[in-house]
This record gives C-alpha cells, sequence and structure tokens, in this order.
C-alpha cells in the first residue's frame, strides 16, 4: 500500500471512532497501529496530532452533548410544572432527572414532617436500603440537617470522614448501607436570602468518592427550585380548595378569590407556554407588562437592561431611553448619571433578594431574578404602584420563569463560545496546517472565515483577568461573534462593519464596565481567511502592546491611528498611506500651485531649522522660506513644529524619498 494511503487510512479510522462515539482510549490505539504497520517520520506525526485534535472535537462534542441534556431536562421539567396534576409524579421526575443529569448511583428528595418535628424520604431513585429509605433526620444532624438549617448547598466527597457534619448511629447507619460515599444536597427554597423559607432538600449521590463541580451544584439547585415551585403551587392549590370550602357560604368572597386564583392559574400556564414555545426573555417582559398592565423592563446584574421597556395596556408608556431618574436607559447610555442609577438599581434588587419579595424603590416595583444564590438580574414594573397581593405574587413568580430564561441563555452561549473558542485556539497557533478544515469546522459552527472579520485583542489588570473572558461572552451576546482566551489576553471578532479603531473603542467601553476595571483594546483588520486572521490578530496584539506601553490604558485603538507606530505595528506597512496621511495637504497644494512647499520643509529639517542655512540650500531669499514655512503652518497647523510632529513629518520626508528611489 502506498505511503499516503496508509496515511490516509489511519485518518479515515479516526473519523469513524468519532462517528461511533468511541472511548477515548480507541483514539490511542491509532498512532500505535500506524507506527507497527511502518509509518513514521511526518507521516506519524500527523496521525499523532490528527489524534489530538480528533480528542478534542470528542470532548467539546460530549459537553455540548451534556448541555444538551441539561436543558432539554430543565424544558422537560418546566413542562411537568405547566402541567402539574399530581404532585408525587413531578418530584418522582425532578429526582429520576437529577440522578441521570448528574451520573450519580442515587438521588433523593426530603421534607419536614411538621408533626413529628423531623424530617423524612419524601422520593428516592436509584435506592436499594430499606433502612436508608426510612430514615427521619433531625433539624441540623447530618448533611441533610445541614442543608436544612443553613439554607445553603453543601458537598461532601466522602461522608463518612467528613467532620464538618453532626453525625448520628442512625443516619451513619442508613448510608452504610446504602453504600454512599459522596453526597451532594441543596435547599428547596421559597423565596430568598434571610426571608427565604426551606421547605426540604434534592440530593445526589455516589458510592464512590466523587468532587461535585460548581456547574452540577447550580444545576442541581435550578432542579430543587422547580421541586420547590412544584410543592408550593400544590400547597397553594390545596389551601385554595379548602378555603373555598370554608367560605361557601360567603359568595362575594369566593367569587373574589376564584377570579383571582384563575387569573394566576392563567398567568403561570402562559408564561410556562411561552418558554415551552422558546420564547426569550423579552417576550418574558411583553408577556407580564400585558398581565399586570405597566410597564416591564428586565435588568443585568450590573443594573443595565437587557430588553427595551415592554409597555402594558395600563402603563406609563415610558420609553427607556427618556425614563426617570432612578434607572437607567435601554440604551445603556447616560454617563455617569446613568452609572449612578444602574448602583441604585443593583441596592434594590439585593433588597428584595434579602427580604425574598419585590419592593418599591422610586415609584417602581423591582424584583430580583435568582438562580440559587447567584444574582442574574431583576425585574422593574412601573405604572402600577398600588399592587395588591396576587399581582406581586405574580410579578415575583415571574422573575423564576425570567432566571430559567437566562440561565439557559448562558448556557447555550458558554457551550457555543466554548466549540467556537477551540477553533479560535486552533487558527491562531496553526492557520497554514490546515486551512481547509479550520473554514469547514468554522461553516459547522456559523462562522464563515473566509468572510472579511474585525479582529480585537483585549487585556486587563491581572487580579481581574479572570473576569475578561466571560464579560467577552456578555459583550458579544446576541450576534454572530466569537471570543477566546490566548497568551493572557482575550481575542474577539465580532459582527458588524465599523473600523478596526472604531470597534476596539465601543469594545473598550463596554468590557470596562463589564469587568469593574480598565480594559485595554486594539482592533485590525479586516482580514478574511485563516492564515490573514492569525496575522490581524497578531497585528493588534502588537498594537495592545504599543497601547499599554504609551499609557493608554482602558482606551481603544488601531496601528492606523498610532501615526509612524502604526506604520511599524502594521502587517503591512503602508508607508504610503503614512506618507499621504502626514504630507497630504503639502502635496495637494504644491500640485494644484506648482510651489515647493515639501521641498522647502525637508531642506528646512535638513538644515537643523536653521532659516539662514535652508535658504541657501534652495537658493532663494529668507523671506521666501519664512513665507514658505508660514503657509505650511496655515496648511498642518500651529503646532506642526513640536517634537511628536517634526518627527513624524521629518519620518514622511525620508519615507518619500526612499519611495521614489
Amino acid at each position: 500500500m502506498p505511503k499516503n494511503t496508509s496515511v490516509a487510512a489511519h485518518l479515515r479510522r479516526l473519523l469513524d471512532l468519532l462517528a461511533s462515539g468511541a472511548p477515548a482510549e480507541d483514539f490511542g490505539t491509532v498512532a500505535t497501529e500506524a507506527r507497527r504497520g511502518g509509518v513514521g517520520g511526518d507521516d506519524l506525526a500527523e496521525i499523532e496530532q490528527a489524534t489530538q485534535a480528533a480528542l478534542r472535537v470528542r470532548g467539546a462534542l460530549r459537553q455540548h452533548q451534556r448541555r444538551e441534556a441539561e436543558l432539554t431536562a430543565l424544558f422537560d421539567t418546566a413542562g411537568d410544572l405547566a402541567a402539574l396534576r399530581d404532585l408525587d409524579a413531578v418530584l418522582r421526575s425532578i429526582v429520576r432527572r437529577a440522578r441521570m443529569l448528574l451520573g450519580t448511583d442515587t438521588a433523593y428528595l426530603t421534607l419536614p414532617d411538621e408533626e413529628a418535628g423531623d424530617t423524612f424520604m419524601r422520593v428516592t431513585d436509584g435506592s436499594v436500603s430499606e433502612l436508608f429509605q426510612n430514615l427521619r433526620l433531625q433539624l441540623g444532624e447530618g448533611l441533610g440537617g445541614l442543608v436544612a438549617q443553613t439554607a445553603r448547598p453543601y458537598a461532601t466527597p466522602d461522608y463518612r470522614t467528613d467532620e464538618r457534619f453532626h453525625h448520628t448511629h442512625s443516619i451513619d447507619a442508613g448510608v452504610l448501607d446504602e453504600g454512599l460515599v459522596a453526597i451532594l444536597g441543596v435547599p428547596l427554597l421559597l423565596g430568598s436570602g434571610s426571608g427565604g423559607k426551606v421547605i426540604g432538600a434534592l440530593f445526589a449521590a455516589d458510592r464512590t468518592p466523587r468532587t461535585f463541580s460548581p456547574d452540577e451544584v447550580a444545576l442541581l439547585c435550578s432542579l430543587a427550585n422547580h421541586a420547590a415551585i412544584a410543592i408550593d403551587t400544590a400547597k397553594a392549590m390545596t389551601d385554595a380548595r379548602v378555603a373555598l370550602a370554608e367560605l361557601a357560604e360567603a359568595n362575594a368572597v369566593i367569587r373574589e378569590r376564584s377570579a383571582a386564583m384563575q387569573r394566576a392559574e392563567e398567568s403561570h400556564d402562559r408564561l410556562s407556554d411561552l418558554v415551552l414555545r422558546g420564547g426569550d426573555v423579552a417576550d418574558v417582559a411583553a408577556a407580564v407588562a400585558d398581565l399586570l398592565e405597566g410597564d416591564v423592563t428586565v435588568f443585568d446584574a450590573g443594573g443595565w437592561p437587557l430588553t427595551p421597556t415592554a409597555h402594558g395596556a395600563g402603563g406609563a408608556g415610558t420609553s427607556g431611553t427618556d425614563a426617570p431618574k432612578g434607572f437607567v436607559g435601554t440604551d445603556g447610555t447616560g454617563g455617569t448619571d446613568a452609572t449612578d442609577d444602574a448602583a441604585a438599581l443593583v441596592r434594590a434588587a439585593e433588597e428584595s433578594r434579602a427580604t425574598a419579595h419585590a419592593v418599591v424603590h422610586d415609584g417602581r416595583w423591582v424584583c430580583a431574578v435568582l438562580a440559587g444564590q447567584e444574582m442574574l438580574g431583576s425585574l422593574v414594573l412601573s405604572g402600577r404602584p398600588d399592587l395588591d397581593g396576587p399581582d406581586r405574587r405574580l410579578f415575583e413568580r415571574s422573575s423564576v420563569v425570567t432566571s430559567l430564561l437566562l440561565l439557559l441563555r448562558r448556557s447555550v452561549a458558554e457551550a457555543e463560545n466554548r466549540v467556537r473558542g477551540d477553533l479560535i485556539t486552533d487558527l491562531l497557533t496553526a492557520p497554514d496546517r490546515d486551512p481547509a478544515g479550520l473554514v469547514a469546522r468554522g461553516r459547522n459552527l456559523g462562522i464563515d472565515l473566509n468572510r472579511p472579520h474585525l479582529v480585537l485583542v483585549a487585556s486587563t489588570d491581572a487580579d481581574v483577568r479572570d473576569r475578561l473572558a466571560g464579560a467577552a461572552v456578555q459583550y458579544l451576546f446576541g450576534g454572530d461573534g466569537v471570543s477566546a482566551e490566548h497568551a493572557g489576553t482575550v481575542m474577539l471578532v465580532p459582527d458588524g462593519g465599523a473600523t478596526p479603531g472604531d470597534a476596539a473603542g465601543a469594545a473598550a467601553e463596554q468590557l470596562t464596565h463589564l469587568v469593574g476595571a480598565p480594559v485595554t483594546v486594539a482592533g485590525a483588520g479586516p482580514a478574511a481567511g485563516p492564515r490573514a486572521l492569525a496575522d490581524a490578530h497578531a497585528e493588534a496584539a502588537r498594537c495592545l502592546q504599543a497601547l499599554t506601553v504609551l499609557g493608554r490604558r482602558g482606551a481603544g485603538g488601531s496601528a492606523g491611528e498610532l501615526g509612524f507606530l502604526g506604520v511599524l505595528l502594521g502587517e503591512d506597512h503602508d508607508v504610503e498611506g503614512f506618507v499621504r496621511a502626514t504630507l497630504g495637504p503639502l502635496l495637494e497644494y504644491d500640485d494644484r500651485r506648482g510651489t515647493q512647499l515639501v521641498r522647502t520643509l525637508g531642506a528646512y529639517f535638513g538644515c537643523g531649522g536653521s532659516l539662514t542655512r535652508a535658504k541657501e540650500e534652495l537658493h532663494v531669499h529668507i523671506n521666501t522660506v519664512v513665507q514658505r514655512l508660514d503657509r505650511v503652518q496655515a496648511l498642518l497647523g500651529p503646532d506642526w513644529n513640536s517634537p511628536e510632529n517634526a518627527l513624524e513629518l521629518q519620518l514622511a520626508l525620508r519615507l518619500r524619498l526612499l519611495s521614489r528611489g
């Protein structure tokens, strides 16, 4: 078999393994088989490199599949809540999904027994021990008791040796009989902060040691929130039925409560249906504004708007840009006043989190949007100063739907950006290795590398550098742009047709706000194709270094804006463009009038600024030299002879002479 055919066969083998979802260890056998088959040298190195690339693609695909499974489970759970009929069935579904998504041996949910004053196992999945299934815990006992007592998630890689928990004989016996080792528990909370009420706990456990990641904790918290909503909704429906039975003789009160409950149920179904149909945060804001007959805006955790203001039938009708003082406009502008308004909104949202209810601030209702203990943003309602109980509860419940959508939106963005980030890393490290493959990968991810793109490189202080990557994802969210970390900086490839300098300036301003510290951004391009994009990144990186050296920390710019430094930094070294930009007014004047301003300026600098020597060099009267230099000043400005401008003029004169041969 010819050598190139042998290499191709091994590469096809790697593709077959990817297509079949083979385990990672199978990929390593390809290079081994090639070596045994006599493949060596560059061909063997190419196979080994292809193996590493295939493993990276496999990892990215598995990560994406896991994210899709998580999102599907959350949507399915929301569907169960929308069609809530049997509380036990919903809780069993949530526990089963928790076990499936976290890949644990068992999962279980505990609820308090108010009459007995302890906690019991309500639902288990994967449990084989009858002793464990019948466990009862007092407040503060074991990991579950600590979760219920503190209303915080707890995880242990080895429960039996963990001294943070109050061990009792009955609990330890049950855990030992079940064979559990690693346990993660999160609270079922109604409300949040100090006013939140723990109504149970959700657990995932393994029979071998294991460390649970922050993503797994956040996922279990989301499922616990769904379980809390299901329990609370079921309890609310039960309370409503009891109230209707007790108030059978009070027809007016019954009708009023029935109407309120019907509206709440319709609102819940409408919001749930909106989520199931793929609605976005702006759609939820519009639905809530319509239901509450007010104006609703969704803000991020920093107090900046995520959606335009949605106007209900009874709202004030104020647009985001002319909103009353107290909150930033929906276009995010406003300078210092806008920043102060955003800070005021953040404080109001923190108050809402602390009280577990919507609060009034400057005549508007503010409700925190939470995912577990994480503040995702806030909902702001205006035009309803008299928000009553049912409507206030609806407003507060809508924050849960908003948090679900924000979590889904962030998860999708992070998953997509992680895969795109791998492409950018390969593009920068080896643009010539497989240009066609890079273009094909980009096309599969919605990025046309053959289309001209701007390239931005951003950096910030070392102590806040870990925030920059997330800020870049947030900055590009909603468009077709992509970002990736590289060599201590973050590369951004935004969509849009701005110039490199304008794009860098806009990115620097917004990223500085998102990171909370100065972010310096350099731009280059537009460039098309893997090699050109890699070269544009190199030019932007050099420009970034120049901006830092020049003391322009927190600013944005491009090589074209740095004068002669841009000529040195730019990839194409646009000498003609620099000369034209620097001497253009003099050249045009000479061409139009037949004068010799450029020659006079060259003689003046060549004679060290001496008018006497310059007039001898030019063979003219000294007054002629003075008149010509006055004309130079009129064309170039009064500071043409400042040290910085004089340096650029002399460099442009020399480059012009060189270019003319």
